[in-house]
């Protein structure tokens, strides 16, 4: 049978850390991408493909790009063939994907959501399709969460947004607290075409007239405010181009936000530069709020021009990234920590081989006031896998404390991706497992339910302030 009880827990102790101190304990989500406005408005699914792959530029990316490289044609992954042809076309190609951890998802979302240990094929997806579909009418986006047992999910939400949707969760009977993240990149994408469009957004909402840049301080500084009176702990920010080696003052800045808004075209090294001067000042709007600042470094974004202009970003066609980044961020926490204002700050790093050197870089600005105050943040999209978790937490545990680790997230659209978190469970209670069989441990249980515990749950909700 594929996917049993015991899937990926290859010792004697992985198995009882798993079954009886990992197995149960409820999840926090701390980062993901699922719409507020869906969970206020308990949205339904009319079927698996739907709910799998989604349609459009609102889905998900990861089986769309393991269908396109199966040969499926772009209709039956995005387009506009009926639903259950695109969900028999990802049941014939899915056997391929051996090594994929799409194939361990897919499957642990059909045990754990619908309680179904069926293999998934070409000839097994037409029950399928009938079976899920019967369970999912019966089932609206609350019945995901409170399923999964979801304590806390946090949302990326753009600070022009009014939080209605969140307001209106937090006055529901929905057990899953539901709280916003704070996601400023398009106040920090200057050389967008939509950026003075944004700027007037902001503004309106923020009730602050943006023309110069202490002027967009004062107003996301403002959204900061509100967006920690709707319970929002996290900001998030994709940090896309290489920071420069020197922080441009004030001054300067101002001078780059002025030639910006006449029409002028910046170069490369005026926008990073602009970057970094805005994080700068965002960063000592967190620390004085106590927030988390959550850093994603290293995406190269919208590489397939074609796919971009006929289906839009985030539909995937965005790659690793190779950038110079170790001076010019521990540059940008220094700064913040000479100030006494360095944020409890997470590094997630898409390029694996900058693992060692951001895991590192976070011990040089600890400073005993938090356990793992600056984090090496979890094993993240393309590295979302079993060799990359393994990976990540044996990086972590070599240069810091893994006792201390916050744990994973989805960082995922899809409301059926919350078993990926038993996923990592597994593979946590696997290293832990296999470093005692191999004496590289204690075979001390409260100590290692006391790190079970810790990275499965209770590190999130203590680090984050939930």
């Amino acid at each position: 049978m594929f996917i049993t009880e015991d899937f990926l827990l290859d010792t004697g102790w992985s198995r009882k850390l798993y079954h009886e101190i990992a197995a149960d304990l409820p999840i926090i989500d701390y980062h993901a991408h699922l719409p507020p406005a869906d969970i206020a408005g308990r949205k339904t699914f009319r079927n698996i493909a739907e709910l799998w792959l989604g349609r459009g530029n609102a889905g998900d990316h990861y089986k769309w790009r393991l269908m396109r490289a199966s040969g499926v044609p772009e209709r039956l992954i995005t387009g506009d063939a009926d639903d259950r042809d695109r969900f028999l076309a990802f049941c014939r190609v899915l056997p391929l994907a051996a090594g994929n951890p799409i194939l361990h998802w897919s499957h642990l979302e059909l045990k754990r959501i619908f309680g179904i240990n069926t293999v998934i094929n070409a000839e097994t997806g037409p029950r399928l399709w009938d079976e899920v579909n019967e369970q999912l009418a019966g089932m609206d986006t609350w019945s995901f969460l409170t399923q999964a047992r979801v304590e806390v999910s946090c949302t990326t939400d753009d600070p022009a947004d009014d939080l209605a949707a969140h307001a209106a969760l937090a006055r529901s009977d929905l057990s899953t607290r539901v709280l916003p993240a704070y996601r400023p990149d398009k106040a920090m994408r200057i050389d967008a075409d939509a950026f003075p469009a944004y700027l007037e957004q902001l503004g309106r909402t923020a009730n602050v007239g943006i023309d110069s840049f202490a002027s967009l301080v004062r107003a996301l500084t403002a959204r900061i405010d509100f967006f920690h009176d709707h319970g929002a702990r996290a900001s998030d920010h994709a940090v896309d181009v290489p920071l420069p080696t020197t922080i441009p003052d004030d001054a300067t800045v101002e001078r780059l936000f002025a030639r910006r808004l006449a029409g002028e075209t910046l170069t490369a090294e005026e926008r990073s530069g602009y970057v970094a001067a805005l994080l700068l000042h965002l960063g000592r709007a967190y620390a004085r709020k106590g927030w988390t600042m959550c850093l994603h470094i290293g995406a190269l974004r919208n590489t397939n021009s074609r796919g971009l202009a006929v289906r839009g970003p985030d539909t995937g066609y965005d790659a690793i990234a190779e950038m110079t980044i170790a001076a010019p961020l521990a540059r940008l926490l220094d700064a913040l920590d000479s100030e006494n204002l360095l944020p409890k700050t997470m590094l997630f790093c898409l390029n694996p081989t900058m693992n060692a050197m951001l895991s590192v870089l976070t011990g040089c600005f600890q400073d005993g006031s938090v356990a793992g105050k600056l984090q090496f943040g979890p094993a993240w999209w393309f590295n979302d896998h079993k060799d990359g978790n393994l990976e990540q937490m044996r990086v972590l545990a070599s240069h810091g404390v893994l006792g201390t680790f916050v744990g994973m997230v989805t960082d995922s659209r899809s409301f059926a991706s919350f078993p990926r978190h038993d996923y990592f469970r597994r593979l946590l209670c696997r290293l832990l497992g296999r470093w005692v069989e191999d004496g590289e441990y204690p075979a001390d249980l409260d100590a290692l339910a006391t790190i079970v515990r810790g990275v499965s749950h209770g590190n999130a909700k203590s680090y984050f302030g939930l």
